[in-house]
């Protein structure tokens, strides 16, 4: 795979920044002090493969992005998605302003309101997001360098009006053509995507409906899916076929690039993949990377 993004310090937009492939993961968000080598050396490895972003899964936040970009020369690293609950906005745009003095252009801060099962502050969610957003302009964090976890309607339109755009988490291609047409052709869109790099289909779905279990408890996710065509009884044991099949993309080198075309042709400009594997998920899937940057070269 090629790298499309361009060396040095950027003041490109945001689609020019993180390019066309990037990669989503927890682990890169590791605190442990012993970790702090190998996710430099698995940084640098993204950016060599060509990868334009790395995503911090979890709820992450811009100190967890300062060792990637230390580690690295061109590599844009966003948080996401870091929780409007768990940071204050105050602080927030302090470190974001340390982090972007040091290396411009480097960051973009992705914003979501997480679930009321996860938070215990969950309250007013759109609201609440309007008033962190305020609170960011307040301090001087541009626009242009944020992105809002964004599934229904309001908050896509949110991600066109205060920000750069939006970055779907756990979406389908008929979620991403319908988040083009309300984001415009400006904004970036940038979904997440499962890849499992896994032929045979029973264990492919398998580890997919491993990774999907948690996310069938939130409905934010489910209610998302029944907008666009599934009932309750696709969410039951784990996921029907159908909806693995749609949320992932699995099996040979054609079927996945076929299911990774089809989030482009539905309007996306940037589609960061995770990496499901039968490792922890906090694991660093750096094999599977590189296989996907064969994949997609």
């Amino acid at each position: 795979m090629t790298d499309d993004v361009t060396t040095g310090v950027r003041d490109s937009s945001p689609k020019e920044a993180v390019g066309r492939y990037g990669i989503w993961s927890v682990g890169l968000r590791s605190e442990d002090p012993a970790q702090r080598g190998e996710l430099a050396d698995a940084a640098a490895e993204l950016e060599e493969l060509g990868f334009g972003a790395a995503w911090l899964g979890g709820s992450s936040g811009v100190q967890h992005a300062a060792p990637l970009i230390e580690a690295t020369s061109r590599l844009t690293v966003a948080t996401g998605i870091q929780s409007i609950w768990q940071y204050e906005a105050a602080d927030t745009a302090a470190r974001f302003a340390e982090l972007d003095a040091a290396h411009p252009g480097r960051f973009l801060l992705g914003l979501g309101v997480s679930h009321a099962k996860l938070a215990d502050q969950y309250r007013r969610p759109y609201s609440s997001m309007v008033e962190y957003l305020d609170a960011l302009d307040a301090a001087g964090v541009p626009a242009e360098r944020r992105v809002l976890a964004a599934l229904g309607p309001k908050m896509l339109k949110l991600s066109r009006d205060r920000a750069a755009g939006s970055h779907p988490y756990l979406v389908t291609p008929e979620h991403t053509a319908d988040a083009r047409e309300i984001l415009g052709e400006v904004p970036l869109l940038a979904p997440e995507l499962k890849v499992v790099l896994e032929t045979d289909p029973d264990r492919a779905r398998s580890l997919a409906r491993d990774s999907l279990a948690m996310y069938l408890t939130l409905p934010n996710y489910t209610n998302s899916f029944l907008r666009f065509g599934f009932t309750d009884d696709d969410f039951a044991d784990g996921g029907s076929d159908r909806l693995i099949d749609t949320l992932f993309a699995w099996g040979d080198d054609d079927r996945i690039r076929e299911r990774i075309d089809a989030f482009y042709t539905a309007g996306a400009d940037h589609v960061a993949f995770q990496l499901v594997t039968d490792q922890d998920r906090l694991a660093l899937p750096r094999p599977e990377w590189r296989r996907l940057a064969e994949l997609l070269a």
